[in-house]
């Protein structure tokens, strides 16, 4: 499980890098808001990505893991991710993925 680095948005703009998705799924850090990813798929069948909730009883409710489909050649943007729900003890999410083959992913935060 590799921790992805955070690319932070400026109003100058940035050059995104983007990393292969790790088999093992990835991490993400929470220490600060508005956190979100951004995953490509290259292939030719659709991929599900799934971040784990840290915390499923979440003010009175059961909140299920965040599961996002992926279109085959297609991109997704997923979050902000929420620090209350997603994030466990080291303030880290965990990002799965149903397959990993041509599937590359960056974290941004504003």
């Amino acid at each position: 499980m590799a921790l992805l680095p955070i690319l932070t948005i400026k109003a100058s703009g940035i050059s995104p890098a983007y990393g292969a998705a790790s088999a093992g799924g990835d991490k993400v850090s929470l220490s600060a808001p508005n956190t979100f990813l951004h995953v490509k798929n290259g292939g030719a069948s659709s991929i599900t990505v799934t971040v784990t909730t840290q915390n499923n009883a979440y003010k009175g409710l059961t909140v299920p893991d965040r599961i996002v489909t992926v279109a085959a050649s297609g991109e997704q943007m997923i979050g902000p991710l929420d620090a209350a729900l997603h994030a466990d003890i080291n303030q880290q999410a965990s990002v799965a993925y149903s397959a990993v083959t041509t599937v590359t992913i960056a974290a941004f935060r504003l």
